[in-house]
């Protein structure tokens, strides 16, 4: 799963698009500021495909189906790539609208005793930002109301590194396929559901801070404690 996350690169993001011609238009100016623990029910930065239009804006975390009438109390920030197709709240955007969700990193907390949780921060091994695969839409309530953008992280099983905190993971495009993804109607975006190769990734512990969403500042991804042997494997 992925229940909050890091972001302070949209600069070097936007390189990236431009790096791999990804013509993309800003719905309008993004207030941008560096977040080092995005919560649900969030605005977050995401790249929305619609067939060959890229939008870069600003989404709910937290997805609304077009074809409810009034704000549902479940808006799921994850959705499980094994059942896209199946689960009501997901299966029409399957083949319609998937988005890219650009981060730095993301927390994952590992059982370590009967009440006890240790936090960790996974990124990238290579220091570049993230890409997670993700699906979209818009809602409306009334026609006087403003319409609402919302997304949500698709998820998979993990990876090696992964195994050692959680069972689940992100969906971590490469951006050679992040356009193979946005183009929602196109055969063989579905393939890129799957875990992150094998040291792609580096997760060392963090302090317990990050348990609050409040604390949101540059420290929360600090190292925290003494690393064991089986976090050296993966820094």
């Amino acid at each position: 799963m992925c229940g909050r996350f890091v972001f302070f690169e949209l600069k070097d993001f936007i390189n990236q698009l431009h790096q791999y011609e990804l013509p993309f238009v800003e719905a309008e100016e993004i207030d941008f500021s560096a977040n080092y623990n995005i919560a649900p029910d969030t605005d977050i930065v995401a790249l929305l495909g619609d067939k060959s239009k890229y939008t870069l804006t600003l989404a709910h975390w937290g997805v609304i189906p077009h074809w409810v009438k009034a704000m549902p109390k479940v808006r799921p920030i994850n959705a499980r790539a094994e059942t896209l197709a199946i689960k009501p709240y997901f299966r029409h955007m399957v083949h319609r609208t998937h988005c890219i969700i650009p981060a730095s990193g993301f927390y994952e907390w590992k059982q370590t005793g009967q009440s006890k949780k240790q936090p960790y921060y996974i990124h990238r091994a290579d220091g570049k930002p993230m890409a997670f695969a993700g699906l979209w839409d818009i809602w409306k309530e009334e026609a006087s109301t403003a319409p609402v953008v919302s997304c949500t992280i698709i998820t998979t099983d993990a990876n090696r590194e992964m195994k050692f905190v959680h069972d689940r993971m992100p969906v971590i495009l490469e951006p050679e396929h992040w356009k193979k993804w946005l183009d929602a109607s196109k055969p063989g975006a579905g393939e890129l559901l799957q875990p992150a190769k094998d040291g792609a990734l580096a997760i060392y512990p963090v302090s317990q801070k990050v348990n609050n969403p409040k604390n949101s500042q540059h420290d929360c991804i600090d190292p925290f404690g003494k690393t064991n042997e089986s976090d050296e494997l993966f820094s």
